[in-house]
């Protein structure tokens, strides 16, 4: 493990991240205080930025300079679909389409309380319907990362049963993808974790379906279908509470068909490659590019 690994786990603790995840209810107002809704032009290296409304959604569309792809990176971040997007979303999702020189759409979709699940992967939906209308979907690259992983998970769900075009892969970043939470591995993952708890992360899902039952597809997209589905790359990590249900995922997935590609993070946390400072990061981030870079149609 490296400096820079431990220098983050400091800082995390220094911040009080795990603490705060241990809280229930979830205090997702101060999470939002970390919410960046506007880039400043130094989280962009260099790209450019126009924002649109779609329904409840603002999509911010980076465009790269010497842009020469018409490869179209469609992103939904993280943050317990309660708070987001964050300074590491931008840089994430900026250096990405710098160094792919791809043009991003950041979907800074509705969020719980105040909306519901079925209103945030409708405004999800929507979002993607618009891109579909300038970006062949072969083109399109779906990326994601925790509750955003969740998301483009169910909207390809969706896109199967509605018919619609589908992407030309996943990259799925620490998916949520079991919003129960049941599994038994997660307790004892979660005294290793850095970031999240068991008890903040069951609030803000309780938070976002409101009736439903977090069994429901809609929200646990391990209980929908895979088959069909285009390749996924999942990043997964060794201290993360969501990792023992990533592998379930992986072989229902394979099972249907579907072509899986699992990078494991060994001793890293959550959301490990859009951390700041630590070189295993970097390389996660290098890894991304390269997926984006070989892609095929």
């Amino acid at each position: 493990m490296s400096l820079g690994y431990w220098l983050v786990k400091l800082v995390l603790k220094l911040k009080g991240e795990k603490k705060s995840w241990s809280q229930d209810p979830i205090d997702y107002k101060k999470k939002r205080k970390q919410n960046v809704l506007i880039p400043s032009t130094g989280l962009l290296f260099g790209g450019t930025i126009q924002t649109k409304k779609i329904r409840e959604t603002q999509v911010t569309r980076i465009t790269p300079k010497n842009k020469n792809k018409d490869i179209l990176l469609f992103y939904c971040h993280g943050g317990a679909f309660v708070f987001g997007p964050t300074r590491e979303n931008w840089i994430a999702l900026s250096k990405i389409a710098k160094e792919t020189k791809a043009t991003a759409w950041m979907i800074d979709y509705p969020k719980a309380p105040e909306y519901k699940i079925k209103e945030v992967t409708d405004n999800v939906y929507t979002a993607y319907l618009e891109v579909i209308k300038e970006f062949d979907a072969s083109k399109i690259i779906l990326i994601g990362d925790s509750a955003g992983g969740n998301l483009i998970l169910t909207l390809t769900q969706r896109l199967l049963k509605e018919n619609v075009d589908l992407p030309n892969r996943l990259i799925a970043i620490s998916p949520l993808v079991d919003a129960s939470l049941t599994n038994p591995k997660i307790k004892e993952i979660d005294i290793l974790d850095p970031i999240l708890s068991y008890n903040g992360v069951s609030s803000a899902k309780k938070m976002v379906v409101g009736d439903m039952p977090l069994t429901d597809a809609l929200i646990s997209p391990i209980n929908g279908s895979f088959k069909n589905f285009p390749p996924i790359h999942i990043f997964s990590a060794e201290h993360d509470i969501f990792t023992p249900d990533h592998q379930i995922l992986i072989d229902k997935a394979k099972q249907e068909g579907v072509n899986v590609e699992l990078i494991f993070g060994k001793h890293m946390p959550h959301i490990w490659p859009i951390l700041p400072v630590m070189p295993e990061a970097k390389k996660g981030l290098q890894k991304i590019v390269s997926i984006i870079k070989t892609a095929k149609a």
